[in-house]
């Protein structure tokens, strides 16, 4: 099974929204309300407690071994419909592009109005999946992990945040609003879970304290 993270900037790729494959106005929720809802903190307390603890290897990762992004349908691809769930009133062109709308990062709080402001993060990176597990995988598997639009595992945050969180796990990286750090966390454990992905030591130390007071 596998993982995905991604630091890509959203500036045009042509692709995206598996619902709308023409160009159009697409009404939908804010970032907060449209990424798959995590499982519970109760749910993911008992996931984690299931999960192989063991030490990460990195040996023969390439971001290449996880293809993203991938037609979700017409000509949209997996970050327009990202971005055009993320987002408020989306605007696209006949490529599926993103040419308007408002965007709210979760990690961060900000508002945007320009695409090109926003990274599709993976939030369990594509590294970091690889390292527990994924480089076992086929190449099929890394790529339907890598555009997992049913788990909450994609969300459209802002650019830079994006960045700085690189391959990290929670135990080096949360999101800058404490506020969102019982989601993210919740989320982590149910794509690690469903994935049947490995966590080491100091994630799942991490994991354990976020959500004792979720």
């Amino acid at each position: 099974m596998p993982k995905v993270y991604a630091r890509r900037r959203l500036s045009i790729l042509a692709a995206a929204t598996g619902l709308i494959a023409l160009a159009g106005v697409f009404n939908g929720p804010t970032a907060s309300a449209a990424l798959p809802t995590p499982v519970s903190a109760a749910t993911a307390r008992t996931y984690l407690a299931s999960l192989t603890v063991a030490t990460e290897n990195r040996t023969g990762y390439n971001r290449d071994l996880f293809p993203t992004w991938i037609t979700i349908s017409g000509t949209c691809d997996t970050r327009e419909y990202v971005l055009k769930r993320d987002g408020t009133s989306v605007v696209t062109n006949s490529a599926c592009t993103a040419t308007s709308g408002s965007w709210h990062s979760v990690y961060d709080g900000a508002n945007w109005t320009a695409a090109s402001d926003l990274d599709i993060d993976h939030l369990v990176p594509l590294a970091e999946a690889w390292d527990s597990g994924a480089g076992a995988w086929t190449t099929a598997q890394r790529q339907g992990f890598a555009n997992d639009v049913t788990r909450p595992q994609l969300l459209a945050v802002t650019d830079n945040v994006n960045q700085s969180k690189g391959d990290k796990d929670p135990a080096e990286w949360m999101p800058p609003l404490s506020s969102y750090a019982c989601t993210y966390v919740r989320a982590w454990v149910q794509v690690k879970y469903y994935y049947n992905l490995k966590v080491d030591s100091a994630e799942k130390s991490k994991l354990s304290s976020v959500l004792s007071g979720c």
